[in-house]
């Protein structure tokens, strides 16, 4: 009921409940424990919100969390219990937080087949610019993730044909930019060499402008999965954009 009130007074668009996100692995006990828990604090989260009303004059909405670990039947026990309460959408809980890729995309794979067709699909913490065509993929509308800009931090940035580590002496000498087609800073005004010179002096301008550019670029790559899924184009067109962005340049 304080998570409720909390986001209330913060005037959060999307507020999510209070929920307990299991390790990876644990033991189907403690699966089952920790979303029994989960699924009590979402209904008290969510008797909390009918009762309450928005303080700034804008529609507020509230996520479910449904977890389970990697089991599926609690995943799908859980699914269905987030659905009976009537959220404005569903959060996939509980996944990227160690298992292997392939698991995570299985299990993802499962829950939208149980999760509401006319609710938003969140899947949280997730991920790669692959990682969030292949989700999409698998019936997901809405991710987070801090990578844009903890990998920029870091000197890696996203491109349309790969990953690019901006720290490898190979870029000392590159006299060019990235990809001059691209728009964002890092690809428009600067030379590699330059960006691999400021990141390998810790400037502070080389972390802001891979910062900047990684999500510029995850703008660009969701826009272009809008586009493709209007155009219905979308299956034929992700795998080969998977592999691409899983190149490392």
């Amino acid at each position: 009921e304080n998570v409720v009130e909390t986001q209330r007074i913060l005037g959060s668009d999307i507020m999510m409940i209070l929920d307990e996100c299991p390790p990876y692995p644990c033991s189907y006990e403690y699966a089952k424990t920790s979303m029994e828990l989960t699924h009590r604090w979402a209904k008290r989260g969510r008797e909390a919100f009918l009762k309450s009303e928005p303080l700034y004059g804008h529609k507020q909405h509230q996520f479910g969390i449904f977890q389970g670990g990697c089991y599926p039947e609690l995943r799908k026990q859980s699914a269905e219990f987030m659905a009976e309460l009537d959220f404005e959408g569903i959060a996939i809980g509980g996944l990227s937080v160690g298992e292997p890729v392939p698991l995570m995309y299985e299990m993802t794979d499962l829950s939208t087949d149980y999760m509401p067709k006319n609710k938003a699909r969140y899947l949280m913490g997730v991920g790669t610019p692959a990682n969030l065509l292949e989700n999409i993929g698998r019936g997901v509308d809405m991710f987070d993730c801090v990578m844009p800009t903890r990998n920029g931090r870091n000197g890696m940035v996203f491109t349309r044909n790969g990953i690019i580590n901006l720290r490898n002496a190979k870029w000392k000498n590159h006299f060019t930019p990235f990809d001059t087609d691209f728009p964002s800073p890092l690809c428009q005004e600067y030379t590699a060499a330059y960006i691999h010179h400021l990141i390998r002096s810790n400037e502070i301008l080389g972390i802001r402008l891979a910062s900047l550019h990684n999500l510029i670029f995850y703008v660009w790559l969701m826009q272009e999965a809008r586009n493709k899924l209007d155009e219905g184009t979308f299956s034929k067109w992700y795998p080969g954009m998977v592999k691409q962005l899983e190149e490392r340049i």
